[in-house]
């Protein structure tokens, strides 16, 4: 079980960052991971307790965290979403929310609709003599299309 959120860690870890190993997470891609696996709720466990916990299992002068840290991060976390339950059986029900889980890559820019810059390139929607100015692609004729 733990190999498999090792593995979870390990696709956020590298995540926007192509020169990383994966052996350490940063606090953004961290947040992420616990966004994305369904370990953040919004009610018991917040993104304010996860940057919480993650400044406090981490060495002073760093800005990221190994798995170790990251299994001691995910234990105060389960304490926090599984109340009533014990530190491993937490851990457990945790690492089940990650198993399998890829950093979600959608929701970011979307590309122009084509109906946009169609409007722009089909010559049946324009009238009199800019009508002229493309040829039956839609690309611009340039001068020859400006001459009467």
């Amino acid at each position: 079980m733990a190999s498999e959120a090792e593995k979870t860690f390990q696709r956020f870890a590298v995540l926007g960052d192509s020169s990383s190993s994966g052996a350490e997470i940063n606090n953004k891609n961290f947040s992420k991971l616990c966004q994305d696996c369904g370990i953040t709720d919004g009610k018991t466990v917040t993104s304010t307790d996860v940057d919480t916990v993650f400044n406090k299992v981490k060495a002073k002068d760093a800005g990221t965290i190994t798995f170790q840290q990251f299994t001691e991060a995910m234990k105060e976390l389960s304490q926090k979403r599984f109340q009533g339950k014990s530190p491993d059986q937490g851990l457990q029900d945790i690492y089940q929310l990650m198993e399998g889980k890829n950093p979600a890559t959608t929701g970011g820019h979307q590309a122009a609709r084509a109906g946009a810059a169609d409007q722009h390139t089909d010559n049946n929607k324009y009238t009199g003599s800019h009508q002229e100015c493309l040829d039956d692609s839609g690309k611009g004729k340039g001068t020859a299309g400006r001459e009467e």
